[in-house]
């Protein structure tokens, strides 16, 4: 079977190629090595907050804000998920998140009660409603995880190289240095003699010596010394384990907390297979129509059946921490590279996670490793890139936003855009669909005429979506027109996209006809003058399908 490590059609012929050389005058945001290392981190961002009179909007005046004029980070088109925690849950540090950056909130309940992330989500909430900019929620399940119990005096425990172990799926066992529970039930009988077993984000290492399936203990020895402390996480490299796709844990998170408070994506940790994703959609019923489904592949089985993960999938996570511990160190950023093109060329958003910015948790810089694998991520086509702890419990959370804001928006200005659609162009199956044709003829217009801004119509925002797949140099105004969906529901989702800056359309941009062009008129004007997108005399292209149309048009800003 193949997986995200192996040769394919996709990663074989065209991934060999050679990329053009050089970069396609006039249809990027390209500058040279000089010019970039005077621009300042604020000097393309154009900010706009409306007021209500007192200088904040109230909660329940969010709605009717977002409509009259939405602010969106101008600077970059990449999007960065920040994990909220300890340190990033007050409303005026929630404020500063938001303006240097911040598109998605991540709100992880492998930590943390539901009371405690609803009162964050509160203070989110004010937050945007005081700066005027949107925000995607995330839930972030816990999954189905293995770790290691309880131990007897409380604190950790010295677990010496060379030394032998018993672990036990005794899960009531208080352990000791000698003797450690596992929450696995099947562990005895899925290890065999020679087997790893990783410990602690891979901190600690054992090697199986024997298993007992009757008692459920597995001897091992220690192969490095190392200080255990109680519930670690542990994996298992390539053993595919018996454990359920969502757990008890993860179905009340989900329909108590993500479904009454209308998240807008799901975070599916370790999801093996495509069929994982249609049950985490039967287990949402009726809203599983209105959440994007982020899958995150963290294991051998998830990386065999990529494939159908991603075309089960809304978005996929490349989630590095525990899929490090699955597949040699030194194969991670192949993994990576692999898994970033399937997205791309499927259409598919995908994000970039784990330890990215890892030393701002305690230092106010990165190290240039960290900063350079941020760059990488974006030249690789993430869509995103994911903060955990340097936001969520960091000394420098608001400092890690900036940086990697800053760190996006020099890689994007390095991206080749015209190789970049002639990649995804050559994998698409010929006929194309409507949307996919219009979408890829916009961007393919744009280069030619070298277009300032793309504005899509859209109901669903899957237009802009199909824009954003074939990686436009200009930016994607995606005007969420009402209908079935919920146009706040569908700007949000859309801000996990590459490139797309999402507005919900004002009733009153319809005008006396409600046509098309009437909303289209109005929002290049709302481009022009309150985003700053676009100068008269700019041309513009403009998309939409809506009341049975497929419309595509150049027109000149005036």
């Amino acid at each position: 079977m193949k997986n995200a490590l192996s040769t394919d059609p996709i990663d074989g012929d065209r991934m060999a190629k050679k990329p053009r050389r050089g970069l396609s005058k006039g249809l990027s945001s390209s500058k040279s090595l000089m010019q970039l290392s005077g621009v300042e981190a604020g000097d393309w961002r154009t900010e706009h907050v409306l007021e209500n009179g007192t200088g904040k909007f109230e909660v329940e005046d969010a709605e009717a804000m977002f409509r009259a004029k939405d602010t969106q980070r101008i600077g970059f088109k990449s999007k960065i998920i920040c994990t909220l925690g300890p340190v990033s849950r007050t409303v005026d540090v929630l404020e500063s998140l938001l303006k240097a950056g911040m598109s998605i909130a991540r709100f992880n309940f492998s930590h943390g009660s539901h009371e405690y992330h609803q009162e964050t989500l509160d203070n989110l909430r004010i937050a945007s409603a005081n700066t005027g900019i949107t925000c995607g929620v995330l839930l972030d399940t816990k999954g189905p995880e293995i770790r290691t119990g309880m131990l007897a005096g409380g604190g950790p425990v010295m677990l010496e190289c060379g030394s032998e172990v018993t672990l036990t799926t005794d899960y009531d066992f208080a352990g000791d240095a000698t003797k450690i529970a596992v929450s696995y039930p099947d562990l005895a009988k899925d290890v065999a003699p020679g087997s790893k077993i990783l410990c602690a984000d891979g901190s600690i290492t054992f090697k199986v010596i024997s298993c007992d399936v009757e008692k459920g203990e597995v001897k091992v020895t220690c192969e490095n010394s190392a200080k255990l402390g109680e519930r670690k996480n542990m994996n298992l490299p390539g053993v595919v384990v018996n454990l359920p796709t969502i757990t008890e844990k993860d179905r009340h998170d989900l329909i108590d907390w993500g479904v009454k408070n209308n998240v807008d994506f799901i975070a599916a940790s370790f999801v093996r297979k495509g069929s994982d994703v249609d049950y985490i959609r039967s287990v949402l019923g009726d809203f599983a129509s209105k959440v994007s489904i982020v899958s995150k592949v963290e294991n051998m089985e998830g990386l065999d059946n990529f494939n159908d993960i991603v075309e089960k999938s809304d978005a996929v996570m490349v989630a590095r921490g525990d899929l490090g511990m699955e597949i040699r160190m030194e194969q991670i950023f192949l993994a990576q590279k692999r898994m970033i093109k399937r997205c791309n060329y499927a259409g598919k958003p995908v994000v970039t996670a784990t330890q990215m910015l890892e030393s701002m948790t305690g230092a106010p810089r990165p190290t240039r490793a960290e900063a350079t694998d941020v760059a990488n991520a974006i030249l690789d086509g993430t869509d995103a890139v994911m903060l955990s702890g340097e936001t969520a419990a960091g000394n420098y959370a608001l400092d890690a936003v900036k940086i990697m804001a800053s760190i996006c928006r020099e890689a994007e200005a390095y991206v080749d855009n015209v190789a970049v659609y002639h990649q995804v162009l050559e994998q698409q199956s010929i006929p194309m669909g409507v949307i996919e044709s219009l979408a890829s003829s916009a961007v393919r217009t744009a280069q030619k005429v070298d277009a300032r801004l793309i504005v899509s119509l859209s109901r669903t925002g899957h237009t802009a979506q199909m824009i954003s797949k074939y990686r436009p140099a200009a930016p994607i105004l995606s005007v969420c027109i009402e209908g079935d969906h919920d146009p706040g529901s569908t700007a949000r989702r859309s801000l996990i996209s590459r490139g797309i800056i999402p507005v919900i359309e004002p009733a009153e941009w319809k005008g006396d006809t409600g046509h098309p062009q009437e909303v289209m008129r109005n929002a290049i004007a709302y481009a022009r003058d309150a985003l700053g997108l676009v100068k008269s005399g700019d041309l513009i292209v403009g998309v939409h399908r809506v009341m049975g149309e497929a419309v595509l048009k150049v027109v000149e800003c005036p």
